[in-house]
């Protein structure tokens, strides 16, 4: 898919997301927007032998959102892709529905239950080491929230990542800087995360998360076959796309009122008039 058709999808997706999560009344909106472009350039540009007929076809490259709380950019994302139907998406929120607050393998399409923070990785390790040993080439690709980074597992993960050469292996981390206490600075430093996974061995790049050019050229360099797993820190602003909510931190598991969500759709409304010409 080129760059421009997957700029109108995501903000096609940005405003699904909004509508799915005023009418739930709940989600993780400002750390949905922000990574619901390189989502979508996973799943339409990056990511192959996804089958919606065959969710589990043993070749498809793997997903896990290690960041589960903010599953609602996942779920727009199995819509738009044909794992989810509208008339289930729309159910999220509602006493009965299979569609829960964080990832579950009830929902076609995801992989692994997830979401307690630390834990995405590892499981990524090990689908990675699978592949490894079964000698098939897919790829496993773990997407982390930045405030998860604070977890001690995930560096024990990333050691044996680099212990077993898993260059089929490719970890994400939204880089937001903002989690649910505020600033990730503030909070728990992080910086310079490029130069601590390249101490671990890790191949490492920045890309502009914000701007799915940079995203779509950094997915198209990555080398496979080097013996080394990957990172991509993607540069990210919480609740990207609605100006209201951009570089604010209560927006983390901030609840849209009717005006709000009037607003935001139609400012994403605008850019999709603007994408379609």
């Amino acid at each position: 898919m080129k760059t421009q058709e997957l700029k109108l999808l995501a903000e096609r997706n940005r405003k699904r997301l909004v509508e799915v999560v005023y009418k739930a009344k709940a989600g993780h909106i400002g750390g949905d927007l922000s990574c619901l472009n390189v989502m979508t350039a996973l799943y339409f540009n990056v990511m192959r032998n996804l089958d919606p007929q065959q969710p589990k076809a043993p070749n498809r490259d793997r997903f896990v959102l290690s960041k589960g709380h903010c599953v609602e950019a996942l779920y727009v994302t199995l819509e738009a892709k044909g794992f989810l139907k509208s008339e289930v998406l729309d159910t999220l929120g509602q006493f009965g529905s299979i569609l829960s607050g964080h990832p579950t393998i009830e929902v076609p399409g995801i992989e692994v239950n997830s979401g307690a923070l630390g834990h995405g990785l590892s499981i990524g390790v090990g689908m990675a080491i699978a592949a490894k040993m079964d000698q098939k080439d897919y790829h496993t690709y773990v997407l982390m929230g930045d405030g998860e980074q604070g977890e001690g597992s995930i560096y024990e993960a990333a050691m044996a990542a680099n212990c077993y050469h898993l260059d089929n292996l490719v970890a994400i981390i939204d880089r937001n800087r903002l989690q649910i206490s505020g600033n990730t600075e503030d909070v728990m430093p992080l910086d310079s995360i490029p130069e601590r996974w390249t101490a671990l061995g890790w191949e490492v790049v920045e890309m502009n998360g914000d701007d799915m050019q940079s995203i779509v050229d950094t997915f198209a360099r990555i080398d496979y076959h080097n013996n080394r797993p990957h990172l991509l820190v993607s540069n990210t602003t919480k609740g990207k796309g609605v100006s209201f909510m951009e570089g604010v931190a209560k927006w983390h598991h901030g609840v849209l009122n009717e005006q709000q969500c009037i607003d935001a759709v139609a400012e994403i409304e605008q850019r999709i008039k603007q994408l379609e010409k």
